[in-house]
């Protein structure tokens, strides 16, 4: 599989998952740019994968516009940037709520719109959701609200494009061995008393494999998603759960 004359954008691309798919695209001969908030773990991957760094906020719209603009047109776009915050709901703030609905869900939609706004034909808009997305899971209210809106927002956009040649899936993994779970482990041990290990082995024991999926996964995913063969998955929420969901 080649996609040497394909230019894809990654959000969140930085750490964790979009690291990780800016190294498997970039292998695979694209032309990888990454954006993010923070500089240098964007210069970090950009050093060892040969991606172009483009700062954003996906957050605002003017940023994700001029990200786009500094980008140019792009094949594909993965709207990976996204956040995690826990609490019960009656200890769960409304500056917590919009925080998580602004990031993993307006984020997706105005990256999926100026992505797609500007796609120059053949084109996949991917968003790295999570099996929070699919089901319920104690004190993670906004997050899964959230998640739950990038699903309604991949199968209603896939239906609008669906005549054409660009395709609109979510990957929907479980929790994934990245810092963003090490800082969800750091809090249980934080809240529950437990050590960091039996924090882990909380979140490894929601999969059936008992383990933490790996960001190598989605990479898998996403290339598969871009490859030849998969022009018709569309409008698909696909889980890297173990068999959870």
């Amino acid at each position: 599989m080649t996609l040497t004359d394909k230019r894809i954008l990654i959000t969140g691309g930085g750490t964790g998952a979009g690291a990780d798919l800016a190294r498997g695209f970039a292998e695979a001969g694209a032309e990888v740019v990454i954006s993010g908030r923070r500089f240098a773990p964007l210069e970090e991957v950009a050093n060892a994968t040969g991606a172009r760094v483009v700062q954003a906020d996906v957050t605002d719209e003017a940023s994700v516009q001029a990200m786009f603009a500094a980008a140019g047109p792009c094949d594909i776009v993965i709207a990976n940037a996204g956040a995690a915050d826990s609490a019960p709901m009656l200890k769960t703030t409304l500056d917590q709520w919009n925080a998580m609905i602004a990031v993993n869900l307006t984020g997706v939609f105005l990256t999926f719109r100026e992505g797609l706004r500007q796609m120059p034909g053949w084109g996949r808009l991917i968003a790295v959701a999570s099996s929070a997305g699919l089901k319920g899971y104690a004190k993670i209210t906004p997050y899964a609200a959230a998640k739950h809106g990038v699903i309604g927002v991949t199968r209603s956009l896939a239906l609008e494009v669906a005549r054409g040649p660009v395709t609109v899936n979510a990957i929907c993994p479980g929790f994934l061995d990245t810092p963003m779970t090490d800082h969800s482990i750091e809090v249980i041990a934080a809240k529950t008393g437990r050590s960091l290990t039996e924090a882990r082995a909380t979140l490894e024991g929601l999969s059936p494999q008992n383990r933490l999926y790996q960001p190598s996964e989605i990479t898998a995913a996403a290339l598969f998603l871009c490859g030849p063969g998969s022009e018709g998955i569309n409008g698909v929420a696909l889980p890297i759960t173990g068999g959870e969901i």
